[in-house]
């Protein structure tokens, strides 16, 4: 039986979290959840599960949590903050954290975990994006296991070869990411100015939240999961290349010296990584549905139009320069889709925004957390300046 928190229980991984749990009471017990700011949504899962701990941004919302649970589950403990988060994460009772928490918000928790030498279920990208020698170096002095959320990572996990190190590579040639290329990928150029929130977040294979929507279209989402593939796996850029997949059956490849090309296919559906990784080194039934090879009946590879997706050219400058040039790009790409979001800038202006924050801000490798903080705190301002100087 693993005890479980979950950061971000009431986002699209963490609801497919549940429902892998849901299906397999005898494997894995609910010890904490956390929700932000969906204080409704958390009441509901808490009533369900009953965790010991529920955490909820500040304290207001933790009162109305309280007032919700008070008659159905006076057992749990509400905590708020990023105390809060730390805590659920690091708790000596919890055997697996599952990280999910968008943006540079999951950093701490998530670092919490690996230093606390937890099974780590990495679907917070940013935190290796961020700062990936910090992480790498905790998890590697604690003995937390660490196994990728993402489905690509996930993949990419499932077709390397057992043993694989940076010191046993056993082959491996490279690594072929792929992607679907969102919902813009035929677009006339021209047109894509014009591109509203809503058409933004209707990606056509994936269910996921708004920002990670919006970063699928724009191709920032692949950049910044080729950074974080270059940390889990001990890659330099070069060694991972970046295939459009319109149809998300095949989730990622692994190309080795002899010629071979390892591919994990499915149905593109979270709980497939999810389960994958709870039950890792077993497998679980994860209630999605079989892939149906003759009815996919076809399958389309394709390079990238860097001319269309210019966030994934910004993404691999910043995985070439290394350092900090990471933490900006995620924090300049965070405000900017923020300011999308909220009708501040147009669609092709993320872009724009993200090349004059990294052009814009020198940094050095951060050695600290601290360091990883400031050079986040430092790109965020000057993003902000750079949006409200387009109005």
């Amino acid at each position: 039986m693993q005890k479980l928190t979950i950061l971000g229980a009431t986002g699209s991984i963490g609801v497919s979290t549940l429902d892998v749990v849901a299906r397999h009471p005898d494997r894995f017990q609910i010890y904490a959840l956390s929700g932000h700011s969906r204080v409704v949504e958390l009441a509901e899962q808490c009533l369900t599960y009953k965790p010991r701990y529920a955490v909820v941004a500040d304290q207001s919302s933790a009162q109305q949590l309280q007032q919700l649970l008070r008659p159905g589950s006076p057992e749990t403990e509400v905590l708020y903050g990023v105390e809060g988060l730390c805590y659920i994460a690091s708790a000596p009772e919890v055997d697996t954290v599952m990280a999910a928490i968008v943006g540079a918000a999951g950093l701490l928790p998530t670092l919490e975990a690996a230093r606390a030498g937890k099974k780590v279920l990495l679907a917070n990208k940013e935190s290796l994006v961020m700062a990936g020698r910090l992480f790498m170096d905790a998890v590697r002095e604690a003995g937390a296991i660490l196994l990728p959320i993402d489905s690509e990572h996930n993949a990419i996990f499932q077709c390397l070869p057992s043993g694989y190190s940076p010191d046993h590579r056993a082959g491996v040639q490279k690594v072929l990411l792929t992607a679907s290329g969102g919902p813009f990928r035929t677009t006339p150029l021209e047109a894509l100015s014009a591109i509203s929130p809503e058409q933004a977040c209707a990606h056509p294979n994936w269910d996921m939240g708004r920002k990670i929507s919006v970063d699928s279209a724009t191709m920032m989402n692949k950049g910044l999961e080729l950074i974080e593939a270059c940390w889990l796996f001990d890659l330099s850029p070069s060694q991972i290349e970046v295939v459009i997949h319109p149809q998300s059956v095949i989730h990622s490849m692994v190309e080795y010296v002899d010629g071979s090309v390892l591919a994990q296919l499915g149905n593109p559906d979270m709980r497939t990584p999810i389960a994958h990784a709870m039950a890792w080194p077993e497998r679980v039934d994860s209630g999605v549905s079989r892939l149906d090879i003759i009815a996919t009946a076809r399958l389309d590879f394709e390079a990238p139009d860097l001319e269309r997706f210019p966030c994934l050219v910004l993404a691999m400058e910043a995985a070439r320069l290394g350092g900090g040039a990471p933490t900006v790009l995620n924090a300049a790409n965070e405000m900017a889709v923020e300011a999308f979001l909220n009708g501040d800038i147009s669609f092709t202006r993320i872009a724009e925004v993200v090349a004059v924050v990294l052009a814009g801000t020198v940094t050095t490798e951060p050695n600290t957390l601290e360091a990883v903080q400031s050079i986040d705190q430092l790109a965020r301002q000057y993003a902000v300046d750079v949006i409200q100087r387009a109005h």
